[in-house]
């Protein structure tokens, strides 16, 4: 009897040993976000649809958000904001950020997102690539706009950043504010972004 009890423990503790181990390699095989960096977004947004995805891509991948702020915002009146850039453009202007990121070296992958304006990098976002170093981090553009695409602003980002690793960015159609369309990222739209998304992620290797 003695002997049999024995057996049924080893038997047991056996069995045990086997479902712990199945359960491991089942956990490993799950889908799961990346968390071995330290990610940073951070984002310019003058109608909150830039903003949209970026909150969007801190849900699938987690990390800071930051709103690049100027010491002197932009005029609410679209037309002279339109003026303003231009100009900005044509001299090479780049207007002071409010916005100040301590200890910027701690971040890995660094996500800048950013409307097309005047089919051009804005120039905030230009001042924010010429403030910071980000040499030998992983940097990943991504860019709402009014339908007429990215222009040359993710070959600028390149060029800000040549030594960094440039990621694939992602681009949307968001609002249109000449036309008076402002806030598109909600209902439909939302959800479509969420999984274009999700799907550029998982392509760049951000999730799993």
């Amino acid at each position: 009897m003695t002997m049999l009890l024995s057996v049924v423990h080893i038997i047991g503790l056996s069995l045990t040993l086997f479902l712990s181990s199945c359960k491991e390699n089942v956990k490993a095989e799950q889908p799961e976000i990346n968390k071995t960096d330290k990610i940073l977004i951070v984002y310019l947004s003058r109608t909150n649809n830039t903003k949209t995805v970026a909150e969007i891509i801190q849900k699938q991948v987690g990390g800071d958000l930051v709103a690049l702020e100027l010491q002197t915002p932009y005029p609410e009146d679209y037309q002279t904001t339109v003026n303003q850039v231009s100009e900005e453009n044509r001299t090479g202007f780049l207007p002071s950020l409010k916005t100040k990121i301590d200890s910027i070296q701690k971040y890995e992958v660094v996500f800048v997102g950013f409307p097309t304006w005047g089919m051009q990098l804005p120039p905030p976002m230009k001042g924010f690539l010429n403030e910071y170093d980000l040499s030998g981090k992983k940097v990943i553009p991504f860019n709402t706009n009014g339908g007429y695409g990215i222009g040359s602003s993710f070959q600028t980002v390149k060029e800000l950043c040549p030594n960094s690793n440039v990621l694939e960015g992602y681009s949307t159609k968001g609002g249109i504010e000449r036309d008076g369309i402002l806030f598109v990222m909600q209902g439909d739209k939302e959800v479509e972004v969420q999984k274009e998304v999700q799907k550029w992620l998982r392509e760049i290797g951000l999730i799993k």
